[in-house]
Parts: structure tokens; sequence; C-alpha cells
């Protein structure tokens, strides 16, 4: 029987002569769905990068053409008992999050097929997204889990498509075709398939591996510093939407319907 896959299998790391670093979220089987683990990874793998003055431009995409990610694996949240797990949950997903987003260097997610949920997230923290025809994105957690987005990710989200957009989504709990991803500004390109979605994004990231670094990090940093998501220690404006959402019987009931493949019985408590 073969080995249980690590988490360094699951997150892939690799850097050519370029300057060119890729990382690849790598569990097909389950549609890339990412653990705390990946998460973790995806945090110190920005750190080596930070710390290598080679390295110009990041792609992360998805193992195999079905999904770049489809949201954190929902058995890690079997371990909530407290208000508290809640909330730490959230604030390492900031801190992921931010990873991407104060990383000096150009972030581009290269995205096949399925991304939701916190695949959607790390998405919406990259600087430029490219697609493919069928990628589908959202944040059905209405239908399903019944949890909610910290402050920050509605920030960022609202900051790309705009707060009555980011109400369609996650009112609805429906998922964006590639079109209109592009249409409302989510993502900046549509390409064929996986096969041609390689391709530009290696061609983009050597576009910018060869410009100014400085004049990207400025850029980029000055931006981040104009959204300035909430990082403070402490208690924070949101938490107690957090709280509401995570300690309630909905977010339980959400959680074991989904991994019993039924439809949850929502309550309202």
């Amino acid at each position: 029987m073969s080995a249980a896959p690590t988490a360094a299998d699951e997150i892939l790391f690799t850097q050519d002569g370029a300057g060119i670093a890729r990382l690849v979220l790598n569990r097909p089987r389950a549609r890339n769905a990412l653990t705390f683990a990946m998460y973790q990874g995806i945090i110190d793998h920005c750190a080596r990068i930070a710390a290598d003055p080679s390295v110009r431009v990041l792609v992360i995409t998805g193992a195999g053409d079905k999904a770049f990610a489809a949201g954190t694996d929902i058995a890690q949240f079997r371990g909530f008992s407290s208000a508290q797990d809640a909330l730490d949950y959230e604030r390492f997903m900031d801190r992921v999050m931010g990873a991407l987003e104060r990383l000096r260097v150009p972030v581009i997610a290269a995205i096949a097929g399925a991304c939701t949920g916190g695949g959607a997230a790390i998405a919406a923290s990259c600087d430029l997204r490219i697609a493919t025809r069928d990628a589908r994105f959202g944040f059905p957690i209405a239908r399903t889990l019944g949890n909610c987005l910290s402050l920050a990710n509605l920030k960022r989200l609202s900051a790309l498509v705009g707060p009555a957009r980011v109400k369609d989504m996650i009112f609805t709990a429906r998922l964006i075709g590639a079109e209109e991803a592009l249409a409302i500004g989510l993502v900046g390109e549509v390409v064929a398939d996986a096969e041609a979605l390689a391709i530009r994004a290696t061609e983009l990231a050597g576009l910018m591996a060869g410009h100014a670094p400085l004049t990207l990090q400025a850029t980029k940093e000055g931006l981040r510093r104009i959204q300035d998501a909430d990082d403070t220690e402490g208690e924070r404006p949101g938490d107690d939407l957090i709280r509401l959402c995570y300690t309630s019987a909905d977010f339980r009931e959400g959680m074991e319907a989904f991994l019993g493949k039924r439809a949850p019985d929502w309550t309202g408590r």
C-alpha cells in the first residue's frame, strides 16, 4: 500500500532560471481542496520567495484541469468546538491572503475549473488572474456550510467587483462562469483550456520578470496600503459575525450535510 501524501506532496514549489516561481495546489482527487497544512505551505513559500531576490514573479495554479481549488477541505472543520476556533481560523486565513498580498513580487493565479471558497479567496488575493473557459468562481457557503467571510475577504472582493456583485455571488450561492468573471473584472483574461493556460501564465510571468522589480513592488505595496485590510491583534470589526455563523447549529448541520452528501436543513440558529 502506498504511503499517505504529506503536506510537501500537496503543495509543490518549483523555480526556474528566469526568476519565475510556481506553486501547485496538488490534491487533484479532492479538487485541490485545501488542508490547513497547505494553507501554511503558502505562507511558508511566500516567506521563502521574499528572502530570495532571484525570484521576480510567482504563479499559483491547481493540479489537473478540474479545479484551481475547491475551497477548504470541509473535514478540517470537524475539530471546531468553540467561537475561538472560528476566530483563529479566520485570522489564519487572513495571514494566508496577507502573505500573498504583501509578497514583493507579482502573483498570477492561473485558474482552470472550480475556484470556490478558500480557493476563490486565494485567487482574489493574487495580483492577476487568468482563467480557462470552463473556470467557475464563487462562494456557495449560503448553500453549503452556512459560515461567512471575514471583513478582510469581503473588502478584498468588493474592491475587485463591487459590493452589489459580492452580494449577488453570496446571496444566490451561484458560480460565475469565466466570461462573466471577465466582464465584471474578476479575471483579466480567458483562454481556451489548461494547456493554453499554462502557456499564457508562463508568457505573462516572463514579461513581468523582465520589468523593473522595484516599480512592480512599489505599485503593488502602494495599492495594498490604500486597501489596508485590518490585521490588528485582539478583537476586530466583524468578529461578532464570525462567531454568529461558526458557532451556530446551522454551521454544524451544513458541515455534516456536505460530508454526508445530503441537503442541509437550515433553522437560522
